[in-house]
């Protein structure tokens, strides 16, 4: 299956707690239908001293949220869209944004 949201992209959050809130992807967990997402559903983890380099304390970090919940932000409109797929002449296979049919991919 291919990949509609992939990381560096900017979202938006659709539904749930944190509806309305954008971010850029950080990481995605495609066996887990999940994505990190920069500044979206922070979390507190206890966390115990790793080492020299990591102290312990109580750590404030991004959880993964489910992908049904974000949608790819259009790069022409700003507003939040559905990705489709199409094939160039050269064989290449692209995201492109529903809502202006704009190519996503490079």
């Amino acid at each position: 299956m291919a990949a509609r949201i992939r990381k560096g992209d900017q979202v938006q959050v659709i539904s749930g707690v944190e509806k309305g809130k954008r971010g850029e992807v950080v990481r995605v967990l495609p066996k887990e239908s999940r994505a990190v997402v920069q500044g979206v559903k922070r979390a507190m983890r206890h966390q115990k001293p790793r080492g020299v380099g990591q102290p312990g304390g109580i750590i404030e970090r991004e959880a993964p949220i489910h992908l049904s919940k974000l949608a790819l932000i259009d790069p022409s409109t700003d507003q939040p869209t559905r990705v489709g797929f199409r094939r160039l002449e050269d064989g290449r296979k692209v995201r492109f944004a529903r809502k202006s049919g704009q190519a996503i991919d490079r």
